[in-house]
């Protein structure tokens, strides 16, 4: 009961889990009411309406499809206001994406867009300079965006990647859950990642993924049949590893049955060619 508390409480870091829709419905009764509904519900494959506009970190009218062009997009549902756990998700996305060598702007584009209609230009403009100075690669400004919107755009969006999130008007904050996700550069959903802290091998791998391999190398596509994509956890497991343990493992087996047939055989032999030189 504690964790699920804690998922969507304002201000505080939520659990790498799913949704609350995903847990036991008997527990999901017993919420408050402020929670009830809270969480991020997949919507993988599920195409994003590229029309809706919303407002650059200048305040400049932009339309959601100015950043889907020809790369994928990592987007990040938080409000610039948020006191605590906003900032640890953004905090987030800059130190993993700092393991990962592709480049916002050149492999792929990071849109951060605010839930809250409150929020201004001025907000996300501090926003992107703070990040940007927090993740310190050069050349990469034109590849982070901070976005702002009206109330119509903001819902359409949320309710289309599936974040629900509700309003405690009493202390002037969201309860949310915390998340990225990655769309194609055509904008469906491709993958989610949970919580606020993301593995740099999930994000880049996320990134082939979500590329259709138009990005990474050739040890990236060997990687992703050895790791997959759990949808359940938002992460990428090894479960490939243990089958070509196992093939291996039988590999050696047969390979070390051939062996000690053939040492029998030139034993045999062996044996014979000197009885018959004796």
């Amino acid at each position: 009961m504690a964790a699920a508390l804690a998922f969507a409480q304002p201000g505080q870091p939520a659990p790498a889990q799913p949704s609350l829709s995903m847990i036991d419905p008997n527990l999901k009764a017993k919420l408050p009411a402020g929670l009830v509904g809270v969480g991020i519900e997949q919507r993988l494959d599920q195409q994003v309406p590229l029309n809706l506009m919303f407002r650059d970190e200048a305040g400049r009218p932009v339309p959601l499809s100015q950043f889907f062009h020809g790369k994928p997009v990592l987007l990040a549902p938080v409000y610039f206001r948020c006191p605590m756990l906003c900032t640890q998700i953004l905090s987030g996305i800059a130190s993993a994406l700092k393991a990962v060598s592709f480049n916002p702007g050149q492999d792929f584009e990071v849109v951060a867009f605010s839930f809250d209609p409150k929020d201004t230009a001025e907000t996300a403009s501090s926003k992107k300079e703070m990040y940007l100075k927090r993740y310190g690669r050069a050349n990469t400004t034109n590849g982070w965006h901070f976005l702002t919107g009206e109330e119509t755009s903001i819902q359409a969006l949320t309710q289309a990647i599936g974040f629900h999130y509700k309003y405690d008007a009493e202390h002037d904050q969201f309860a949310h859950a915390s998340g990225v996700m990655l769309l194609t550069p055509e904008g469906r959903l491709s993958r989610y990642f949970y919580g606020v802290e993301y593995a740099p091998r999930d994000l880049r791998l996320g990134l082939v993924e979500a590329s259709a391999n138009k990005i990474g190398t050739a040890v990236d596509e060997a990687l992703l049949f050895c790791f997959h994509y759990d949808p359940a956890t938002g992460k990428y497991g090894a479960i490939a590893i243990d089958v070509l343990r196992l093939t291996g493992a039988a590999f050696a087996l047969i390979g070390g049955a051939f062996l000690v047939i053939a040492w029998r055989r030139d034993w045999r032999l062996g044996r014979q060619n000197l009885g018959r030189a004796g």
